[in-house]
């Protein structure tokens, strides 16, 4: 995997753009925090993902590069362990559509929202 020609944070939408030579993507600050490849949303293991709801706000503060293969994403909900390599970020936004229609039936499957300020409660 070639490295990124640009990453660009656009702060007024909170979507980070990264251009490869064969592809650009826009991933969302929230996408991104769901996706997190940290130890904390991925586990340390199979089975064990926590799945992270109510980030629909989510922004982000700053990137950090890490090295010349990965970024560190500092958000603003205190999350700053992720450390995203180039690889992982263009999985990212060439599964983009999938991983998300995935997140949204996990989300809905568990009974969580999106929305911080949201409590879903099942009956029957």
């Amino acid at each position: 995997m070639p490295n990124p020609t640009r990453i660009e944070l656009h702060r007024r939408s909170q979507e980070l753009e990264i251009c490869f030579p064969e592809a650009s993507y826009r991933l969302s600050a929230e996408f991104l925090r769901v996706h997190s490849p940290s130890a904390e949303v991925k586990g340390h293991g199979p089975g064990q993902e926590v799945l992270q709801h109510g980030k629909q706000q989510v922004g982000i503060q700053t990137l950090e590069p890490n090295g010349h293969y990965a970024i560190r994403i500092l958000f603003d909900d205190g999350h700053d362990s992720g450390i995203y390599s180039w690889t992982y970020l263009e999985d990212l936004g060439r599964n983009q559509e999938s991983l998300w229609q995935d997140y949204l039936q996990k989300l809905n499957d568990a009974g969580l929202s999106r929305d911080p300020d949201t409590q879903i409660i099942r009956l029957g």
